[in-house]
């Protein structure tokens, strides 16, 4: 059974500050780049096959950090930018705290969390979906389908809207799916479903 491995990135310096990020090609913090020892040694031992990342220099470190650390340098990695995070328009650069303040909790996390509210200029998590997992079918699924282990690290959103098509998770029950930076989530896909697995 083929596996799949969504990793988001590491904290960058911006998530660190406590700023929407978005679009904006903002460098891994220190204290993300020390979690890069911790993060692979959960894949020591697992065969990966291809990489897919997005061309933001958050994600592209991260891959660098993960397969440095696993002594696979030379493994192919796909770079798209349909697997980059949304697009956070209008807040881009501004404090998450001073925005919540601005606008209230609750319109927060709807533009952050929602499946189709977009924040002003910005993408909604349905917008993403509609260019990251086109993507992720046409290439990624096209390798597991082939039996070929695929590690894809991403941003929040992006992997979000790749999770909503894995597990079918309704346009409703999405706004509950965070992950942490450098949180993993593993998959097995045996060509028809994917089994998601714990180990």
């Amino acid at each position: 059974m083929a596996k799949l491995i969504l990793l988001r990135h590491f904290k960058s310096q911006w998530n660190l500050e406590n700023r929407f990020t978005g679009w904006t090609d903002v460098p891994l913090c220190p204290e993300g780049i020390e979690s890069a020892e911790k993060v692979a040694g959960e894949l020591v031992g697992l065969k990966i096959d291809k990489v897919y990342t997005s061309p933001l220099i958050r994600n592209r470190e991260t891959v660098s950090l993960i397969l440095e650390n696993l002594g696979e340098e030379k493994l192919p990695v796909i770079v798209d930018k349909a697997l980059d995070e949304r697009n956070y328009g209008e807040l881009q650069g501004l404090n998450k705290d001073e925005v919540k303040k601005q606008y209230g909790e609750e319109q927060v996390k709807l533009w952050r969390r929602s499946y189709d509210i977009a924040p002003p200029g910005g993408e909604s998590l349905k917008d993403v979906y509609k260019r990251a997992v086109p993507f992720y079918k046409e290439y990624a699924e096209k390798d597991l389908k082939e039996g070929k282990n695929v590690l894809l690290v991403a941003s929040h959103n992006s992997l979000r809207a790749i999770i909503k098509y894995v597990e079918n998770i309704s346009d409703e029950d999405i706004i509950n799916l965070e992950l942490p930076f450098g949180g993993l989530v593993k998959y097995g896909f045996d060509g028809k479903q994917y089994i998601k697995y714990n180990n």
